[in-house]
């Protein structure tokens, strides 16, 4: 796998069924390792170990319904009421961090309202307030969850 601008950590791989998998420690299973995976698994690494948010309010995968239809969300911090407080969407590090990627995030966003968004291929990463369904402020760096505490 490509390597990232983001903290290397301990990660478990195994081959199961002519697959590379890595474990999740937040689904607490193994699942397929892909490019975007890889990007995935890095991230909780850094919002768990280096941002301190809490693992126990992580949410990988979740659903949501936008125009009728179940969403994935790649990423979910949750907040002391359970409401979500990160949006996070990964990309594969081959993937340019496009326009396109930021209207899906938005997209999904507003079906969420998260304060935070970020927006990350593993190599770049992108991150900002919602001030409102139209208005962005982007930030220099990911804060950790204290320094979001702070900002809210």
């Amino acid at each position: 796998m490509l390597e990232l601008n983001l903290p290397t950590y301990d990660y478990r791989l195994e081959e199961r069924d002519g697959k590379l998998v890595i474990f999740d420690p937040i689904r607490k299973k193994f699942i397929t390792l892909t490019p975007e995976e890889w990007v995935r698994q890095h991230f909780i690494n850094l919002l768990v170990n280096h941002l301190n948010y809490p693992a126990s309010r992580l949410n990988v995968e979740g659903g949501i319904k936008y125009n009728k239809l179940l969403k994935r969300v790649d990423l979910m911090v949750l907040n002391d009421e359970l409401e979500p407080e990160v949006l996070i969407e990964c990309k594969a590090p081959t993937v340019t961090v496009s326009q396109s990627a930021l209207r899906q995030l938005a997209a999904y966003n507003k079906i969420c309202g998260a304060p935070l968004v970020v927006l990350t291929n593993g190599i770049v990463t992108y991150a900002g307030l919602c001030l409102s369904n139209d208005d962005f402020m982007p930030l220099e760096k990911l804060p950790t969850a204290q320094e979001l505490t702070e900002m809210l």
